[in-house]
C-alpha cells in the first residue's frame, strides 16, 4: 500500500510531537518531516516531496499563510491544510485564496483529521461547517452593505458611534483627537442630515436606517 507522506509544521514542539505521534498511527500515513516554521516547511516539502502540509498560521520566521503560498507555487501538487486554533474569517479566505486546500482548528478529533487528510490527498477540499457558515455571513455582509441614505461621512459616522455608546462630548473629543468645539460642529451637522434634535432620537434612525452597521 503506498502511504500519504505527510509534513507537520508548527513552533510548538508538543502539538508536533502528539501530532507525529498520532497520525503515525494509520496505516496509510507516513511521516515525512517536521517544521517549526514557515521557512522550515518550504524546505521539508522540497526535501522530501510531501504529498500533504498539516500548516500552522501563526509562526515564527515566516507564517503559515506566507509559507502556503510560496509551497503552491514551487510544489503544484503538494496539497496543504492549515491546521490552527485560529477561527477569524479573514485567516480563512486568506490561506484559501493562497492555495490552502482545507482548513481545521486543532481542537478536531484525530480519526476527523486523519479523515480530513484523506479527503484532501484525494482532490476535495475541507473545511468545516462552522467556519463555511462564517465565511458565507461575512461575505453576504460585504456583499450588500446598507446604504447610507442620509449622506453622512465617514467621521460623522465615526462621532455617531461615540454618540450611541453614551460617551459625553469631552470623551468623544479626546478619543478623536478633536476639540470640543469641533465634536460639538460634527454632532450639530449629524443632527440636522438626520433631521432629529437629540442623542436618543439620532441614534434610533442611524440603527433604523443600518447606518450604525457601518
Amino acid at each position: 500500500m503506498e502511504k500519504i507522506k505527510i509534513l507537520l509544521a508548527d513552533d510548538q514542539e508538543l502539538i508536533l510531537e502528539s501530532l507525529s505521534i498520532i497520525l503515525s498511527m494509520e496505516e496509510d500515513f507516513e511521516i515525512v518531516g517536521l517544521a517549526k516554521n514557515g521557512e522550515e516547511a518550504i524546505k521539508g516539502c522540497e526535501q522530501f516531496q510531501p504529498d500533504i502540509v498539516l500548516m500552522d498560521i501563526n509562526m515564527p520566521v515566516m507564517d503559515g499563510v506566507a509559507a502556503t503560498a510560496l509551497i503552491k507555487e514551487r510544489l503544484p501538487v503538494t496539497k496543504v491544510i492549515i491546521l490552527t486554533s485560529y477561527q477569524e474569517v479573514e485567516y480563512v479566505l486568506t490561506a484559501l485564496s493562497h492555495g490552502a486546500e482545507g482548513y481545521l482548528l486543532k481542537a478536531i478529533h484525530p480519526k476527523e483529521l486523519a479523515a480530513g487528510i484523506r479527503v484532501v490527498h484525494a482532490g476535495g477540499t475541507l473545511i468545516t461547517q462552522e467556519m463555511a457558515t462564517k465565511m458565507i455571513k461575512s461575505m453576504n455582509q460585504t456583499s450588500a452593505p446598507k446604504s447610507n441614505v442620509y449622506g453622512l461621512s465617514s467621521r460623522e459616522i465615526e462621532v455617531l458611534h461615540k454618540l450611541a455608546s453614551g460617551m459625553r462630548n469631552q470623551d468623544i473629543a479626546e478619543a478623536l483627537f478633536l476639540s470640543v468645539g469641533t465634536v460639538k460642529n460634527y454632532i450639530s451637522t449629524i443632527y440636522s442630515k438626520l433631521n432629529v434634535s437629540g442623542r436618543r432620537e439620532a441614534t434610533r434612525k442611524a440603527r433604523d436606517s443600518g447606518i450604525m452597521d457601518q
